[in-house]
């Protein structure tokens, strides 16, 4: 029964994404476990989609997301404003894939390589299913996606991806990354120039959509 609620609860939040959120991220501010619990199953997906476009790992992937959600719950009464609990909960994804790919360096010069292969696993969308063509799609669009990233600042390509990837508004992204929007415009315009250029990938990337 109880399980029941709680799901009538989660659906009542999805229908209205305003002010509900906002009243049951201020409950879990109060510590209420069932709160917190909808707010991981409103917003689980959103945050394993966009760590799992920066690392390509289901596996790493899923141990972030399980990170991330605990530092949210051990953080979240520090949070002043409930209202931005989804930018506030992507920066700390943001922070998390950043202290994930520097302790892979480190480990790399450490002399420790078996423990920075996560990005060598086997890709879920490219094992052995019965779409091949599929996944050969989905394996080139993604090789052509990173070597357009590759041609972004750090800042260019962090907006894009927000964008485009986990569609954060702008004002969120600038939030998220603690900048101004008039910085997230800026950056997002010559990250678009450049994409525009890409003629390739811009017909892979309509198509994936």
């Amino acid at each position: 029964m109880r399980k029941r609620k709680e799901k009538a609860g989660e659906a009542e939040i999805r229908a209205d994404t305003g002010p509900q959120i906002v009243g049951v991220v201020e409950r879990a501010k109060e510590g209420d476990r069932v709160a917190f619990g909808s707010l991981v199953s409103l917003f689980h997906e959103d945050i394993f989609r966009m760590v799992y476009f920066r690392v390509r790992s289901e596996i790493d992937a899923e141990d972030l997301t399980q990170d991330i959600f605990i530092q949210a719950f051990k953080g979240v009464r520090r949070l002043k404003e409930a209202d931005r609990f989804r930018p506030w909960l992507f920066s700390i994804a943001m922070n998390r894939v950043r202290d994930f790919y520097r302790k892979r360096r480190f480990l790399f010069f450490m002399g420790t390589p078996s423990e920075t292969e996560s990005l060598k696993r086997e890709d879920p969308e490219e094992g052995g299913d019965a779409e091949p063509l599929r996944n050969l799609e989905k394996k080139d669009f993604w090789n052509q996606i990173g070597g357009f990233l590759k041609k972004l600042s750090r800042l260019e390509k962090e907006v894009f991806l927000l964008r485009f990837f986990d569609h954060l508004t702008l004002k969120e992204i600038a939030e998220t990354l603690g900048k101004g929007e008039s910085t997230v415009k800026t950056h997002l315009y010559r990250a678009l120039r450049k994409f525009r250029n890409e003629t390739g990938i811009r017909t892979l990337f309509g198509e994936m959509q």
